[in-house]
């Protein structure tokens, strides 16, 4: 099991941006793929991006593409999204989560093992 630890949310205006983290522990990080989540308020789960153990695949929501850039270090055992032009309706909790990702079921919530606690954002319009 891999212990995911999310930092970097908080309250942003639109049009802004910010850098979310997630800390990973365990030395088999490496070896899962990985991906973000968000949930608004009222709603489910809803992954944003994901990207595979060796960081050589990302996949994305079509309704982040353009603006979210997930990206991996696994000598820290982080993975890190990016996210440019905030709008209002970004703001949820955003998770990260790790598992064995395929192409066919990256997008699916049932395909991660290891969940983090969410750290939270907020975009004011």
């Amino acid at each position: 099991q891999v212990q995911l630890v999310e930092s970097g949310g908080g309250l942003v205006q639109a049009g802004g941006s910010l850098r979310l983290s997630c800390a990973a522990s365990g030395r088999a990080f490496s070896t899962y793929g990985a991906g973000w989540f968000r949930q608004a308020p009222g709603k489910g789960p809803d992954v944003v991006a994901a990207i595979t153990w060796n960081g050589g695949q990302t996949y994305y929501a079509d309704s982040v593409k353009g603006r979210f850039t997930i990206s991996r270090d696994n000598a820290k055992n982080t993975v890190n999204l990016q996210i440019a032009s905030l709008q209002p309706e970004d703001t949820a909790v955003y998770y990260c989560a790790a598992g064995s990702l395929r192409v066919d079921n990256w997008y699916s919530r049932y395909a991660y093992t290891s969940w983090g606690q969410g750290t939270q954002v907020t975009v004011s319009s």
